[in-house]
């Protein structure tokens, strides 16, 4: 397969330093700084959605070396095995991450988001308006993940 370099858009400033603390996102509130080379109007229009989808670079986790064997999620050993492709962990291929975030405010070239579960000086790769046309409707998942997940977007 051929690779291909992804240069990043902007870098997240937030309160949040510690890579390893998972849980209670929710109430985060995260600067977005925009790169001056995509021009002060960049954001304009963004501040007519609710939400903006943020992909960024894990860039403070290495990949795994072998994906082949599926893992407990998070590493806890209570959970059901998974393969890389069913949990949104760190520790992946590429080391993407992804999360549709509340915008609280356009200026310029930052954009202010709450709920945003990436930690400070992390790299921006894309934004995107979330649209109601993109959104899947009756997500379906195994019980458990809720029953895990609820604590993630916890104030």
């Amino acid at each position: 397969m051929s690779s291909f370099e992804i240069t990043p858009i902007g870098t997240v400033r937030n309160d949040r330093t510690d890579v390893q603390h998972t849980d209670n996102w929710g109430a985060v509130r995260s600067t977005i700084t925009v790169d001056e080379r995509f021009g002060e109007a960049c954001l304009q229009g963004l501040e007519g959605f609710s939400h903006v989808e943020v992909l960024f670079v894990f860039d403070r986790f290495p990949e795994q070396d072998d994906y082949r064997e599926p893992r407990p999620y998070r590493g806890r050993s209570d959970l059901p095995p998974v393969g890389i492709f069913a949990g949104r962990g760190p520790r992946r291929p590429n080391r993407i991450g992804v999360t549709r975030c509340a915008v609280e405010s356009v200026d310029g070239r930052e954009l202010t988001v709450v709920g945003l579960d990436a930690v400070s000086g992390t790299p921006v790769i894309d934004l995107k308006p979330a649209m109601a046309e993109f959104s899947p409707v009756g997500i379906k998942q195994p019980d458990w993940v809720s029953d895990v997940m609820s604590e993630y977007f916890r104030p």
